[in-house]
């Protein structure tokens, strides 16, 4: 016997019933984009390395440690699997000048990868559903995306989600910000720890984040980047929470809300919950006014966010939110041999008309005695039972039988050539 193989670390399958979870989050996400006008990007799953270190910034966590990045073994390319999908579909605009008619509004769906160690809610292999708009440079597409991020939460029944905004400014404030930012962390140089020492001067704004409780007091004291901020990013700022006010979205100023790229500018937000233990992020974004630039187009705005399915549904998981019962709407119980042609035929016509019907088929030992199909027919979760007996199929008929009635299965003879007229009642 051939060795058994297993999937990679962290990178899991998704087996059903939990796929049926995946499949309803995403119709939601599908039919909530559409009502906001927002429309489907797909990019690949593998980019330039160069995309990803130009775009996100040569010092986060993400270039430095978890990127999982090859060598092209026929043409010496360098690439990797994407960690996130923004500088993708920047990059995909800029490429295909898709800006030259006026801003785009799109949404993606997808795999990403990053080499971590595996944890709730935190995978190898991880999914990632995002809004970007690109090509928009006011505070009200800011707020727009985060009023389509709260919708979602409402439409997924989720609660226990707070909102927290802050405002990192230009990158002229963010320099005058990381020069006081710097002398103050000198200040304090016994209390850094080794991580923090080594970002003191390549990336002094991320010391922000830190989780070491042991600095939280001294963090907590920092020069404050919103102090540094200018009459025209605070009028933004402004903006974006006078419209959230205005629409009832609850939001919290966190000053240390940085994000982990090094792209954005002006509007950061994240969405948490106390539910999932540390992985409390369940989407995070925020403005990122000169990526475009930096992965070669010419200048625009763009602002966008990504949650993580993985900690979406463990959160709806955790909420008690049930299933959605996708049992079909009919089981076909077929006798024997010489009934399987006219069964087939009548379970496509009903398919054809939106009835869901599961086909039994033949296992090892033949199709099965009629107890043990009318067990599967009953573990399958569907309504009714249909029964192609060889006297109903003689007088061209199906008996269609309840499995949930509690009424010991009523049952009713439909005709085989008028089942497009009594489809509709097999339907939920």
């Amino acid at each position: 016997m051939a060795e058994k193989l297993s999937a990679i670390k962290g990178m899991n399958d998704i087996l059903p019933p939990d796929s049926a979870r995946w499949e309803w989050l995403e119709g939601k996400v599908r039919a909530l984009m559409q009502r906001y006008a927002y429309r489907n990007l797909r990019t690949p799953i593998v980019e330039p390395t160069a995309l990803f270190v130009r775009g996100l910034g040569e010092v986060t966590d993400i270039v430095e440690k978890e990127m999982y990045s090859f060598e092209d073994k026929l043409n010496g390319e360098h690439l990797t699997l994407r960690p996130e999908n923004t500088a993708g579909i920047v990059r995909a605009v800029v490429e295909h000048s898709l800006l030259y008619d006026g801003g785009k509004r799109l949404y993606y769906m997808g795999p990403m990868f990053r080499h971590e160690r595996p944890q709730r809610g935190r995978y190898r292999q991880f999914h990632q559903i995002g809004a970007e708009a690109l090509g928009f440079g006011g505070p009200e597409v800011d707020a727009e995306l985060i009023l389509l991020a709260a919708d979602l939460w409402r439409e997924l029944g989720l609660s226990d989600v707070r909102l927290e905004l802050n405002s990192l400014g230009q990158p002229d404030e963010r320099r005058a910000h990381r020069s006081a930012l710097i002398a103050y962390f000198e200040q304090h140089l016994d209390v850094l720890d080794e991580e923090a020492r080594r970002r003191l001067y390549s990336n002094p704004l991320r010391i922000l984040d830190t989780k070491n409780p042991q600095m939280q007091g001294m963090v907590e004291a920092a020069p404050k980047l919103i102090d540094f901020l200018g009459e025209a990013s605070l009028a933004h700022f402004e903006s974006v929470k006078a419209i959230l006010d205005a629409n009832g979205v609850a939001w919290r100023l966190n000053p240390r809300l940085v994000r982990g790229m090094d792209y954005y500018n002006l509007t950061v937000f994240e969405f948490i919950t106390e539910s999932l233990g540390s992985q409390g992020t369940i989407c995070g974004g925020g403005r990122y006014d000169y990526l475009i630039e930096q992965v070669g187009g010419k200048p625009a705005p763009a602002v966008g966010w990504a949650l993580g399915v993985e900690r979406v549904l463990e959160l709806i998981k955790e909420q008690g939110t049930p299933l959605p019962d996708l049992s079909p709407d009919a089981y076909a119980i077929v006798p024997n041999e010489a009934a399987l042609l006219p069964a087939m035929k009548l379970v496509q016509t009903l398919r054809r008309e939106g009835v869901s019907v599961q086909m039994h088929a033949a296992g090892a030992n033949g199709l099965g005695s009629m107890k043990s199909q009318f067990k599967k027919a009953d573990a399958s979760g569907a309504r009714y039972a249909l029964v192609f007996g060889e006297s109903e199929l003689a007088a061209g008929e199906v008996v269609v039988k309840s499995l949930r009635d509690g009424q010991g299965g009523a049952q009713v003879l439909r005709a085989l050539d008028t089942a497009a007229d009594w489809a509709a009642s097999l339907r939920a």
